[in-house]
């Protein structure tokens, strides 16, 4: 191995064309030429003494050496994005960019009007928000900030219990009027449904307590709760959706209710190195509220949110 440390930015593109299996399409995502992306990697081989890729007739092939150091450059690159967001968090007042992680219901159907409000209080507050249905790691600083359906069980973490959220069987008013309204889970299997395509530990204990709502029996099936929730809003079919959500458009009816009701536990969790920063303080607390007010189906009120309360000291 060569003794000159590598560069960042031959990780940078190294990650690139693992991703794009080409020089020219690993230049387009980070704007710079086939030949600077070349010389990278070339750079990033001989200070590793490893050959990272071959040449194939498809592409950039990686090498089992690229494979097994994909995971180290992978954190090198969340670190290195989480030190540019402590970075630009200091100065006065809240700053900086913050890093939210929800999967998409949440993601995109409640929060936007909670950040909205965030940004209009404090408009030099800047907010990347991943949606991901999986647990992206906070210990490795994939994101500072996340809503989670499970309690989150590292030690190092900064996690509040925001409440539950129902999840129940609806279907459009217009796929009832002209198919009927089931009168018990058995009577799913004459109708359209909509759920899942792959199978995950929460949907397999899903499955258990609700056998006739299974895989086997859908009309249509994504791993997308978008993909479902939009198949629910066209009348295609019953499937799953938060009760909350739902009531706010008149037109879904719930079925079932009484048969069909899960409870998804709904957490707020950073890392505890994050309880002073000014940035998540008021981000945590204005998610925090933002969701309550959700689960209850109130207004949200900014002003109200206070960031003290809302980091648990335990």
């Amino acid at each position: 191995m060569n003794e000159r440390e590598p560069n960042w930015e031959w990780y940078r593109s190294f990650l690139q064309v693992l991703e794009t299996g080409s020089l020219s399409a690993a230049g387009r995502a980070l704007g710079l030429t086939q030949p600077t992306i070349g010389r990278h990697i070339q750079s990033l081989e001989a200070a590793l003494g490893l050959k990272l890729f071959t040449r194939s007739f498809d592409g950039y092939s990686p090498t089992g050496a690229a494979h097994e150091l994909r995971p180290y450059a992978l954190e090198l690159a969340a670190a290195t994005a989480a030190f540019r967001r402590v970075a630009s968090g200091y100065g006065a007042g809240v700053r900086g960019t913050v890093r939210v992680t929800a999967s998409e219901v949440i993601g995109v159907e409640v929060l936007p009007p909670v950040l909205t409000e965030l940004r209009n209080a404090h408009p030099e507050l800047t907010v990347e928000l991943v949606l991901s249905n999986r647990a992206d790691d906070l210990l490795r600083r994939e994101a500072d900030i996340a809503v989670r359906m499970f309690r989150p069980a590292q030690a190092s973490l900064i996690a509040k219990r925001i409440g539950a959220i129902e999840v129940g069987l609806h279907a459009h008013e217009r796929y009832l009027t002209q198919h009927g309204v089931p009168k018990s889970m058995n009577a799913l299997s004459r109708h359209t449904t909509i759920g899942f395509d792959q199978e995950t530990a929460f949907i397999r204990s899903v499955v258990e307590k609700t056998r006739a709502f299974a895989r086997s029996g859908f009309a249509f099936r994504a791993d997308s709760d978008l993909a479902q929730l939009g198949a629910i809003r066209a009348g295609f079919g019953i499937g799953a959706c938060q009760a909350p959500l739902a009531a706010r458009d008149a037109r879904l009816v719930r079925v079932l209710p009484k048969e069909f009701s899960l409870m998804l536990d709904t957490w707020l969790a950073m890392h505890e190195d994050l309880r002073e920063s000014p940035r998540c303080a008021v981000t945590f607390a204005a998610l925090a509220s933002g969701l309550k007010a959700y689960m209850h189906g109130t207004p949200w009120d900014l002003e109200a949110t206070g960031p003290a309360g809302l980091l648990p000291r335990g």
